[in-house]
């Protein structure tokens, strides 16, 4: 199943968090090594996840995080409303509690520890996405240190606190004593029964469940934070009905929703260790590939799905990382463009679209003068049709500031004053953006880092201007990072009469498709 995939791969909270669980805490924000501590754990492993279904290739796929979270603060947390499709369905815990019902409640109660636990690690981040986060894991782990990623709100990097950390890297020291933990009850008529987990959910006719039915068999499970997730043991070809609708569209041509399936299904399998610390494979929204409602695919795109069962992207005999998004704007990027990792061979800068318009295109984009030109020059690029292929946004001094306060760049009274790009990669796509205050002070943007604050912009391929003292003008092209496959332009070729393999071809070059080895 998917993960032991996870299991064999050899590379792969915030502090408010921790007040949720009743921590008391220490840290220290520093660019040098602390003292050395006695050797702690870095955080709460959770219990190894039992197999619950007979059916092969099962992903782990976290479908509601964070239960419980806020009940050891004295607030109250929603009760995890549970909902058959149909016949009863059959809850057991840990420890032998058995419910059969047609709805079932669980509510959350906090325990106080008789021993407290202490947790030391330092942690460095947040960073815009796992990506980034992985390869400064896979940095540390050349210099021979090992380290956990973590999504607690934001992913995070998390070192022992007895490992040296080289100098360069920034990070908080911190030192978590947790004295309450979180505990599952089965809420009846007349009685709350607590439950031990992790807790099996068998549903026969569906669990409905945000206005979808999925089909299990789920499990409710302990996470690295204290609180608890609500997990869909999902085979990986049923995965991809509540992936391929919601990724590109139900109503996509066929090759282009086959090529979106191929995708999903290669990400999945390379993806697999992204939630391990929590002890599942992925999760369910823009963090991983948006999973809903498996139950609403059509014929359609069963159909593709079951055309390129078990077909996958590979690049020497493993499954690449097929990275997606709605428009390029005419310009693939290189992955080194939107993230802080080295370069593929299938994941270059290439102009999008047909050779006839690119022999007109000026390079390189990463001369301003010959991305305006590109910008503001009608284009036949593929794809070109998309709403967000080119906009416009505006961006205020007040709103950049309390987006840099947000994001835990500056303090409150920041003020900016100027912006200015630094750095272009060859696709034109910023990766360094310059911000001064008022007061002298100066920070920067870099890569993915530059969307995660500035949430306005749907893409880093744009130029900017100040249209006034403290507003500016943002004028771009394209949504989404900008690597692999734009799924407006695949619905545009598949359009055209493109096969699937002729559209996987076209943006991951050099890849094989075909059967995992």
């Amino acid at each position: 199943m998917i993960k032991s995939y996870l299991n064999a791969q050899k590379s792969f909270f915030v502090l408010g968090f921790f007040l949720l669980m009743g921590v008391h805490y220490s840290n220290q924000v520093s660019i040098s090594n602390p003292r050395k501590v006695k050797f702690f754990t870095t955080h709460q492993a959770p219990p190894e996840t039992p197999l619950i279904s007979k059916e092969k290739n099962v992903l782990l796929v976290g479908i509601e995080p964070h239960l419980g979270r806020e009940i050891i603060n004295e607030q109250n947390s929603p009760y995890l409303r549970l909902v058959s499709n149909g016949r009863k369905m059959i809850l057991k815990d840990a420890e032998g509690v058995i419910r059969k019902a047609k709805e079932i409640n669980i509510g959350w109660r906090a325990k106080q520890l008789v021993n407290p636990k202490v947790f030391v690690r330092q942690t460095i981040g947040p960073f815009a996405s796992f990506e980034s986060a992985e390869s400064l894991a896979n940095d540390l782990k050349e210099k021979g240190i090992e380290s956990t990623i973590a999504h607690p709100f934001d992913w995070e990097v998390w070192v022992s606190g007895d490992i040296e950390i080289p100098p360069s890297i920034k990070f908080t020291y911190q030192k978590i004593k947790v004295s309450k933990t979180v505990l599952p009850y089965l809420d009846g008529n007349d009685r709350k029964i607590a439950l031990k987990g992790p807790i099996s959910l068998h549903a026969p006719d569906g669990l409905r469940w945000k206005e979808g039915i999925y089909f299990g068999p789920f499990s409710i499970q302990s996470d690295a934070y204290g609180s608890w997730t609500l997990v869909e043991h999902v085979p990986i070809e049923r995965y991809l009905n509540g992936v391929v609708p919601h990724e590109i569209g139900a109503s996509s041509p066929e090759a282009a929703l086959a090529a979106q399936a191929v995708l999903a299904r290669t990400w999945a399998l390379a993806n697999s260790h992204r939630f391990k610390v929590d002890g599942y494979n992925v999760c369910s929204d823009t963090q991983c590939q948006v999973y809903r409602d498996p139950s609403k695919a059509n014929k359609k795109i069963k159909t593709a799905i079951k055309k390129t069962a078990g077909k996958i992207l590979t690049w020497n005999k493993k499954p690449i990382n097929t990275v997606y998004h709605a428009t390029n704007g005419g310009v693939m990027a290189s992955v080194d463009e939107a993230w802080s990792i080295n370069q593929v061979p299938y994941l270059k800068m290439r102009l999008d679209g047909p050779r006839k318009w690119t022999r007109t295109v000026d390079l390189p984009l990463s001369n301003e003068k010959h991305l305006k030109s590109f910008l503001f020059s009608k284009s036949g690029a593929f794809g070109s049709d998309h709403p967000l292929f080119r906009w416009e946004r505006t961006v205020e001094s007040s709103q950049l500031s309390k987006q840099l306060n947000q994001a835990q760049k500056v303090s409150s009274s920041f003020y900016p004053k100027t912006l200015e790009v630094v750095s272009r990669g060859s696709s034109g796509r910023v990766t360094l953006l310059k911000i001064d205050g008022k007061t002298g002070s100066r920070l920067f943007l870099k890569l993915d880092d530059i969307r995660r604050v500035i949430r306005q912009l749907p893409s880093t391929l744009f130029v900017v201007k100040e249209i006034k003292e403290g507003k500016w003008l943002f004028s771009g092209g394209g949504f989404g990072h900008g690597a692999g496959m734009s799924q407006s332009g695949a619905i545009e070729l598949a359009k055209n009469g493109w096969t699937t393999k002729q559209i996987l071809s076209h943006y991951y070059p050099k890849t094989k498709y075909g059967f995992l080895p």
